[in-house]
């Protein structure tokens, strides 16, 4: 008779099985590239091609991964796209937010866009683009870290006090451009700057060819809930910043008021 494994032993490999898979799907996720390949997957993860290759045949069987026949790499798959939608939908922000997108791209010409705190990033969950030719469009669910561009520092200096300086002391403040501030006493100064004025701004910080503004929505109790921005090519939008910068509050300050907030009750003053 073979021995089998007891009840906690079990559990304990089907927990490590799981937190694998999930970390394949969340390598996915953060990618810019549309497909990935086992040998790939193996040496980001650090995971044995063996064990990538299990997870891969499980998630696949499930329709959250899908296999290309000819390059015999994978990509996201029907399953995960109805998770991040099912998980978009459930934001009432989102719905509140997407007509004012629509109404800043109209007045500005420009791209729209809406983000979310998710952990330590910021992830973009809704957008609306102009109709023209040159325009910038963004990932939707990619997470960027809270120091590079607009819209995370505008999300990062509403944050409240010890939040902002758990991040910049704890948190490696990468450089995705050449114009990307790393250094944390500017940064902290270049954040206090954000919440007088009370948006944000960026000119190639963390794409090099976008120029963009940003500013906060609050709820009632003053917390941060999301962020608007307005971008567009980096030479174009230099002059039109001042202007797009000013519906911009006109159109988040609103819809702060229609969330229930009174203005000066942010947690990022506390």
């Amino acid at each position: 008779m073979s021995a089998q494994p007891d009840g906690d032993a079990a559990s304990s490999s089907s927990v490590n099985g799981i937190e694998r898979a999930l970390e394949v799907l969340r390598l996915f996720g953060e990618s810019t590239a549309s497909t990935l390949g086992v040998t790939e997957i193996s040496k980001q993860l650090g995971m044995s091609k063996a064990v990538v290759h299990r997870v891969l045949t499980a998630c696949r069987a499930q329709k959250f991964v899908e296999l290309d026949g000819k390059s015999h790499r994978y990509r996201l798959g029907t399953s995960a796209m109805y998770l991040g939608l099912a998980y978009l939908d459930r934001l009432d922000v989102r719905a509140l937010g997407h007509e004012i997108l629509q109404g800043l791209v109209q007045a500005t010409g420009e791209t729209a866009t809406l983000s979310v705190r998710v952990g330590w990033s910021r992830v973009y969950i809704d957008q609306v683009v102009p109709d023209r030719d040159v325009r910038m469009v963004v990932q939707l669910g990619r997470p960027f870290p809270l120091h590079t561009g607009a819209s995370s520092k505008a999300m990062l200096a509403f944050l409240p006090a010890a939040e902002r300086a758990e991040y910049l002391t704890t948190h490696d403040l990468v450089r995705l451009t050449t114009a990307t501030l790393t250094e944390p006493d500017a940064l902290s100064a270049q954040l206090e700057q954000v919440r007088e004025r009370g948006y944000a701004s960026s000119f190639g910080e963390r794409d090099a060819s976008a120029g963009s503004v940003a500013a906060p929505i609050f709820d009632r109790d003053g917390h941060l809930v999301a962020v608007i921005s307005v971008s567009g090519p980096l030479e174009r939008f230099r002059d039109e910043s001042e202007q797009a910068a000013a519906l911009l509050l006109t159109a988040t300050q609103g819809l702060s008021h229609q969330l229930g907030y009174v203005a000066g009750k942010s947690v990022a003053n506390r």
